[in-house]
């Protein structure tokens, strides 16, 4: 049946390019009062007045505003066990050093992970998902990295595909092979490279491989060398800056990265030379606020002509929250964007980060994967501090979730 949103303030992010660079992420093609039809799974028509098919659902948005859905485009949502005695040592001033010495950490989601089946992971992860639904979230990047060995990596990322098979929106899995490592980090990186990135390409030929340089975790020149070799064949991405520039933007923009994430500690030479790189910048500010207050320089990078995306980090240590909403009024406060780039780098360049062509704007032929928020303003999204501002969600042409939410 066909579904015709009426009387919408519709932010189409249909003008200009895929991936927004500098000012053109501010343009967030609005038509102050339109309609949007839908058939099947696809955006059929969009405009200021559409004629309804005799069939078809309508909605009358009442000039609340119609958006994209949120694409989430770096999360470690798949994880068991939790972090909450580690979280309150730290609240009593216990150093993170201590705490990993004493079996805590990143550590200790690896010992929850290897120790659950694939069905609990799944299940686990689909409660989470269902959340990010129901706050707006219709697509999300999910990472594996707390297995540390090829069987529990491996397990990790069937758990992934297993959730979303599960669930009404998109999941995009990432082989996050350079996270932790146990043991000699030499030795180790050389064994991911001889046997864990085999074993996942005959697996998963297609996905993207990630790896995390920071001090404590991947070195430089262990991220190289399996970045280096995976590039081959995969599309690659990074964690970089998040505590310390260690000198891995340079080389994330020198193997063509998709994307560097988290940048709190870029220096202003490592955001320009981004800056004029196809690579894209990816900001987590959900991590500064939870960890040490820390936040990416984002308005500058977006001021020296950047490509910004925006995600949660979702994780149960640095970054517990899968909300947008929340992370977008952050990254406004704290990282110097307005809200209308904040929007856009919660669509449509988090769809380029994860090579998504066909969603993050409204327009015909994209996929349906829409959000009718509650207010009739979009800066309300980056002024309001909790609670849900969604109050329909529609996701590959079906809505999936309406919240009682009234006009705002």
């Amino acid at each position: 049946m066909p579904l015709l949103i009426r009387n919408a303030r519709i932010l189409t992010l249909a003008i200009g390019a895929r991936t927004r660079h500098g000012k053109e992420l501010g343009e967030l093609g609005l038509i102050p009062q339109g309609d949007v039809l839908i058939t099947d799974d696809k955006i059929t028509a969009v405009g200021p007045k559409i004629e309804a098919p005799v069939e078809a659902e309508v909605i009358d948005a009442q000039g609340r505003v119609l958006m994209p859905g949120f694409i989430d485009c770096h999360t470690h949502a798949c994880w068991a066990g939790d972090r909450l005695n580690e979280w309150e040592q730290k609240l009593r001033g216990v150093p993170y050093t201590e705490i990993l010495k004493t079996g805590g950490g990143i550590h200790a989601t690896v010992q929850a992970v290897r120790a659950a089946t694939k069905k609990q992971l799944a299940a686990h992860l689909k409660s989470r998902l269902d959340a990010m639904l129901r706050d707006g979230t219709t697509t999300v990047e999910i990472k594996s990295g707390y297995g540390l060995q090829t069987e529990d990596e491996l397990k990790m990322l069937r758990a992934i595909v297993r959730a979303g098979n599960e669930w009404a929106g998109t999941i995009v899995p990432t082989a996050l092979l350079g996270h932790a490592f146990e043991g000699d980090l030499d030795e180790y990186a050389r064994m991911v490279v001889k046997e864990m990135l085999p074993a996942v390409a005959k697996e998963f030929p297609a996905i993207t491989v990630d790896a995390f340089c920071e001090t404590g975790a991947w070195s430089v020149e262990a991220c190289v060398r399996l970045l280096e070799k995976a590039s081959k064949h995969h599309t690659v991405r990074v964690h970089a800056d998040q505590f310390n520039s260690l000198g891995m933007t340079p080389e994330a923009i020198r193997l063509n990265a998709r994307s560097v994430d988290h940048l709190e500690a870029s220096t202003k030479n490592d955001l320009l030379l981004l800056a004029k790189a196809r690579t894209i910048g990816v900001i987590m500010p959900a991590t500064g606020f939870q960890t040490d207050g820390r936040y990416a320089k984002a308005g500058f990078f977006v001021d020296a002509g950047g490509a910004v995306a925006l995600a949660s980090n979702c994780n149960p240590g640095t970054a517990p929250t899968h909300s947008l909403p929340f992370v977008i009024a952050l990254a406004v406060r704290f990282c110097g964007l307005t809200p209308a780039e904040a929007i856009t780098a919660a669509t449509v360049n988090a769809a380029a980060v994860l090579g998504l062509s066909d969603r993050g704007t409204i327009a015909v032929g994209q996929r349906a994967d829409l959000i009718l928020l509650c207010y009739k303003d979009e800066r309300q999204l980056a002024y309001e501090l909790g609670g849900n501002p969604v109050a329909s969600v529609i996701c590959g042409g079906r809505v999936v979730g309406q919240a009682t939410a009234g006009t705002a």
